[in-house]
């Protein structure tokens, strides 16, 4: 079976190709998979990820599956920069987070309080921050990013400073663009915050 290995940054350099086509047996695995590119990530910690979902060295593959290895992101950390915090926030700080030599994009977000004195914000902090973590993985290896970060405010928000804050790099503007819509549109649907408003909390969608 044909199973489509996607490679980037160190990897891609390497490889000197974006992309590898292997022919794996049936029944074959992702360490399968790892075996059959040899050496090529050897000396660098990588994560896996089958069509766009990350996975162990066990997960199965099946016929035109998606693998890609995926070297440490955001300057060398695997971990993109996440916070949850009751400071304010600084969006050039979170810029020079995801500047990269290689992006000719960098695309910001900011959602501000308006039109009432302040807003309060209440978190499941460590789930938030572990789940908004998952958001900007998914949009670095989806949308190609060289780099990603987030931070969303916790506590008493004045008008018009920032609660939530988005920054995504990319080669050109439009990974760029889709990237950042992609994570604040997430942390909206899916982080375990709440928002009041003028003491009351506002509607919202059951987190996914």
């Amino acid at each position: 079976m044909k199973v489509r290995v996607r490679l980037f940054a160190v990897l891609r350099e390497r490889a000197g190709q974006r992309e590898l086509e292997l022919d794996l047996p049936e029944g074959a695995v992702v360490r399968d998979a790892i075996a059959a590119v040899g050496d090529l990530a050897e000396g660098i910690p990588v994560l896996m990820a089958v069509n766009r979902e990350y996975a162990d060295e066990d997960a199965p593959l099946h016929a035109d599956d998606e693998l890609a290895l995926i070297p440490p992101v955001s300057g060398g950390a695997v971990a993109p920069h996440v916070l949850v915090t009751d400071q304010p926030l600084s969006l050039d700080a979170l810029v020079e987070r995801v500047r990269d030599p290689r992006a000719g994009a960098i695309v910001t977000f900011s959602g501000v309080t308006r039109d009432v004195a302040q807003l309060d914000y209440e978190a499941y902090v460590e789930m938030a921050s572990d789940r908004i973590a998952e958001i900007v993985e998914d949009a670095i290896v989806g949308h190609g990013l060289c780099g990603a970060a987030a931070e969303h405010r916790v506590g008493t928000v004045p008008r018009s400073e920032p609660s939530v804050i988005v920054a995504a790099s990319a080669a050109h503007r439009g990974e760029a663009f889709a990237g950042a819509r992609e994570i604040i549109d997430r942390i909206k649907a899916e982080a375990p915050i709440w928002k009041r408003e003028e003491g009351e909390w506002a509607e919202g969608t059951t987190p996914r």
